[in-house]
This record gives C-alpha cells, structure tokens and sequence, in this order.
C-alpha cells in the first residue's frame, strides 16, 4: 500500500458512507433486468408453457417494434437453453410461426457462443471451436426461413451478422448482410452492434474502420437515438484491446468525443430508463477507466438498477464487476474530500427510480424467542424491530435510523445481513436472512455469527449447479437438523418463479411463513401482534445494556439524553480555545517537548468530538418503541 493511501483511509472512513447514498444497495442491482411483460413470458416459459412468449413477440412484430423484438428474442433464446421444452411444443404447434423460428435461430447462435465461451481464440480449445462451428452451420437454414416468414424484420439479420461473424465469414458476406439489414431498418442498433464486432481489430476490421464505421452510424442516426453512443462501444473495445503503441495515444480525442456525445444522449433520458441502461454502462465503464470519478458516479446515478452483461462481462463476472467499480468510484472521491470537511450529498430531486421499484425487501427469520434475539442484538450497531413467528421464532427487520451509525457504516452494505452476523455471534440458534425484489429472491443463513450457506433464484436464470445446489441443502439441513437434504435441494434447483420458490424453502425448512405483506412496503412487522423496537445503542451503552439486562427481559430503549445547560458548553468551548491555542503554540515552539504537545492535542480533540456528539445528537430511531407491556 502506498504511503498516500494510507494517510487516505480516514476519509474514505468518514465521507465514504455519504458520497453515493442515493446509489441503489447491491441487492438491488440486476444485470438485464426484464419489462413485467418479458418477465412475465420468461417465468411462462420456465415453466413449460410457450403461450404468453408468443403473444409478446406477435405484438412486436404486428407494430414494428423491432428493437424491442430483438431485446425479447434475444432474452427468450438464452432461456430457451435452459429450458428448452416449451420452445418444442411451440414449433411442434406452429412450426411456420415466424417468432418461433426466430427464437430457434438466435438459440442456435447462442448455443454456439456458449460451446465456444468469450475466451480470446489462442484460449479456446480445438474441440470447442469444431462445436462451436457445427452448430454455427445447422443454424443456416433456421435463419433463412426466419428471413423468409417476416420479410421486413430486421431481427434475422442481426442473427445472420452474429453468426456470419462467428464462422468467419468473408467481407462479402458481411456487406451483403448488413445491406439487408439496412434495407430493413437503416437505424437498427442490434444489427449495427454486430457490424462493429465485425469490423473491431480482434475479429476481422482495426481500430480505424471501428471508429469510422461507428462515428458515421452515429451521425447518421435519428435524434434521440441510442446509436449515437455507437462510438462509445468503439472506445470499450478499443481499451480491451490493450494495444499501447509508443508515442501519443492515437485516439485519445475520439475517445473525449464518443464521451462527451453519450454524456449528452443520457441527459435526454430519464434516470433509470431501461432503454438507456445499454449505453450508459458503457460510459459508466470509460469515464471509470478513464479515472474521471466525478462524472462516473453520475453515470452510475443515472443507471440506478439496471446493470448490463456488456461490457462488464469482458473483466469478469459482469455483475460483480459492475459493483466491484461503482465501489471504487466511491472510495476514489472519498479520498479526495479534506476529512474536516463536509461530506458531500446527493443532487437534489425526487426520490431515486430504484426506491420505487426495486428497492430489496428483507427480513430475518431468527430460531430463537424475542427477547432473546432483542438481549444478543444490543451491540448490532442498528435498531431493529421484532415479532414472534409462531412457536419458537423472531421475525426481524431494520428499522431506518435518521442519522446512520458510525459502526453500521464501516459494516457490509446489506443493514440486516450484518446485523444478523452480530447478533448470531456466540448463540446456538441460527437467523435466515430473507431477500427479495420483483428479479431476484434469495437468503443468507447466518449461525454463530459466520455464514454458513447463501443461494439466489433470479427469474431468467438457469437451474442452480447440482453440486452446489446439494452442497447448500446439506448445509441447510444440517443446521436445522432435517433428516433428508433432497427436498431442500429440489427447491433450489428450481427456476422460473423466484418469490414461490423463496416461500417453498421455508415450507421445507419447517420454518414459519413470510410475514403478511412483505415484498412491498420496506417495513411490514409494525402491524404484528407483539411487534416490538429495540433502539439502536453506541458501543459502550449497548455492552453496559448486555451485561446488566435481565434473562427473558426485553431491554428498553436507551433513556433520552437531558440537554446540556448552559454552564456545560461555556466550559466545553472554553476549554477547546485553549487547549487549541496550547497545541499550536507547542508544537511550533521547539523548546517545549513531544509529550506535553501530545497532551495538549489530545486534550484539545477531546473537548471538539464532545461538543460535535452534543451537537449531533438526535433520536436513534425513525419509530418510538411501544409502551413496556
């Protein structure tokens, strides 16, 4: 670690929590996240059944929605692997239906990617590329009768360009498909995407035809459009491509071009607009490359859920490199706010678009009482509401403080996931920690304050791992001590429904039902019979409270602090005057020593962070707690 850095970390302590607060948590954020009605059509044909697919995709090709045909076909055609029966039946049914051929078509080219992987060719290993090409060619003929059956669609081109790419296909064959394609709809961005893969360095073109194919594409395009960030992909590949020649970068100005022209296309959408996530992970991804934090943390504002494979996946797994970088989007602006300064807010507006929609619900299952859970929670570092679930548990959820702990922001982001890792510390009973929002459902089962299993169904996701899925159920069967860890892996290994499937995994656990009402409103223990607040504490209260609370007493919420007179601040800023003045005057003069400089320092912070916890002292919780029963 660098000297620098080291001397950083303060800041990144104390600003760190408040710079990007408005960014939705990482169990909000989704790579790909379908429309309800893409989402609808996916969980449909999870579970076998091709009909609302179809309506979906008849609708976009009646009304000519041809970039919202792609995006659905090409989403249909990844689950389509996975789940690969109801997309049978539905050709054995209409075996002329025009989307279903399509579908099948665009399965086959990604069936292929999928044999072959995104590893550079010299990686790839020679069994794999012959798959990879024999799949490539039985897909000729399902694309051409996808062609045929819709004349006007677009959409086949872009599976002709996809898979004419991946059989290295000559430049004729590349022109005289994307001449159809233009034919079609000159301004269609899935077949243009493809043609820039095309004409990149590491397939058949260079850094030079990229750019100009991309930056003619995108003054050609209609305002408003998307394509006029073509050139901001043209700039991702250009970085990925790791080509540092001698001498100026040759593109630099290009590259501040592309930028500056997707920084203004974003600004005429909406934060969060689905349409936008596409463009805006790109330029996410350059201005953080780019070390231009300021601007990327915008770009990251401005995407709110809606993560994207690309370009994410080209460092790695694309959703954990997508948080991996608004992480350290964060912590670079941390470091560069003085640590007495203020810590920077979030631009005024309305409530953030992913505060509506997809802000995750959660709650906690804890196999325990509550006044149990409510004496091992004292030092948690949040406040908490609980409620009895039936014979022998706790519902527990976060209740929202108004001024955020100093703890609880150094701990991982997820409130109740860490809570729960205190609070099952040094106690035989463990806590399920229950996620959900309208994508993805999952848990995190916390015992003896480690985390023992974790798992996550997301609605187009395919089935879970088989060994990882059992590995997971035996670790849940141990730990509530079932006989039989098959059910339980049965439930994991489901897909298609991720909120049933939540629910089925307590059934099989044995464990009480969801609390009414959650997966809606943030905090839905209030209405329990029982339910009850426990305040959040300091450190130091919440020891004192641990060691003197009775067994099977609820603690009570700490006493309010009495206000301090006017005595006590006359003497507490007096006392800072001075023992600031002797701290200065000591460690300029050289005659007096380090020790007594030392005290006269420590004195002096010790008067400033009394007076700043008597300033800053506000109620702990946004709900009163009830009335001792």
């Amino acid at each position: 670690m660098r000297l620098t850095a080291l001397f950083t970390i303060p800041r990144v302590l104390r600003h760190g929590d408040a710079i990007g607060a408005d960014l939705p948590p990482d169990e909000a954020v989704v790579l790909d996240a379908p429309d309800p009605s893409l989402r609808a059509a996916l969980s449909a044909a999870a579970a076998g059944d091709h009909a609302p697919a179809a309506e979906l995709l008849a609708a976009t090709r009646e009304h000519a929605q041809w970039e919202r045909r792609d995006a659905c076909v090409s989403r249909l055609a990844r689950a389509s692997l996975h789940h690969q029966g109801w997309l049978d039946s539905w050709l054995e049914e209409s075996p002329e239906d025009p989307d279903a051929v399509l579908v099948k078509a665009d399965q086959y080219v990604c069936q292929a990617w999928q044999i072959r992987t995104g590893a550079r060719a010299r990686h790839v290993e020679h069994d794999r590329f012959q798959a990879f090409h024999a799949v490539l060619r039985d897909a000729v003929p399902v694309i051409s009768a996808a062609a045929e059956l819709n004349p006007g669609d677009p959409v086949p081109w872009r599976v002709a360009l996809a898979q004419a790419r991946g059989i290295q296909a000559p430049r004729e064959v590349f022109d005289t498909y994307l001449a159809e394609a233009n034919d079609r709809d000159p301004h269609h961005e899935g077949c243009q995407v493809q043609a820039l893969q095309y004409l990149c360095e590491k397939w058949y073109g260079s850094h030079e035809e990229m750019f100009a194919f991309a930056e003619r594409v995108a003054d050609e395009a209609p305002p408003g459009s998307t394509l006029h960030a073509l050139p901001l992909q043209a700039v991702v590949e250009y970085l990925i491509s790791d080509d540092e020649g001698p001498g100026a970068d040759p593109y630099t100005a290009r590259a501040e071009a592309a930028v500056t022209r997707a920084q203004a296309l974003s600004d005429c959408y909406a934060p969060g607009d689905r349409e936008a996530a596409g463009f805006r992970n790109h330029l996410a991804m350059v201005l953080w490359s780019m070390n231009r934090f300021d601007e990327a943390l915008t770009a990251f504002r401005s995407i709110g859920v809606h993560a994207t494979t690309f370009p994410w996946t080209y460092l790695g797994d694309a959703r954990g490199e997508f948080l991996e970088a608004r992480s350290d989007t964060r912590v670079e602006l941390a470091m560069k706010v003085p640590f007495f300064g203020p810590s920077p807010k979030p631009p005024a507006g309305d409530a953030p678009v992913w505060e509506q929609e997809q802000a995750p619900r959660s709650v906690a299952i804890a196999a325990t009482g509550p006044t149990e859970v409510a004496q091992a929670a004292l030092i948690c570092g949040h406040s908490l509401r609980t409620a009895p679930a039936g014979s022998g548990h706790t519902y527990v959820e976060i209740v929202p403080d108004p001024v955020r702990g100093r703890r609880a922001a150094l701990l991982p982001e997820d409130p109740l996931t860490s809570a729960a890792d205190n609070f099952t510390t040094g106690e035989d009973w463990p806590a399920l920690v229950l996620h959900r929002t309208p994508e993805r459902s999952g848990f995190v089962l916390l015992h003896r304050g480690k985390k023992v299993a974790s798992h996550t169904w997301e609605t187009a996701a395919p089935a879970a791992d088989h060994a990882e899925a059992t590995a997971t159920a035996a670790a849940l069967a141990r730990t509530y001590g079932l006989p039989d860890p098959r059910p339980l892996a049965h439930v994991l290994r489901a897909a298609g429904d991720p909120a049933r499937h939540q629910a089925e995994l307590l059934t099989a656990l044995g464990l009480p039902p969801l609390p009414p009402g959650y997966g809606g409103a943030q905090e839905v223990l209030a209405a329990l019979p029982g339910a009850r607040v426990l305040a959040r504490r300091g450190f130091l209260a919440g020891m004192r409270d641990t060691m003197t609370a009775k067994d099977g007493v609820h603690p009570e919420a700490p006493a309010p602090a009495e206000p301090h007179p006017v005595r006590w601040w006359v003497l507490r800023v007096l006392g800072l005057l001075l023992f600031t003045t002797s701290a200065v005057y000591a460690w300029w003069t050289p005659d007096i020593g380090w020790f007594r400089s030392t005290v006269s320092s420590v004195l002096a912070l010790y008067f400033a962070a009394g007076l700043r916890r008597a300033v800053l002292r506000r109620p702990v919780s946004s709900s009163p707690p009830p009335a001792t029963s």
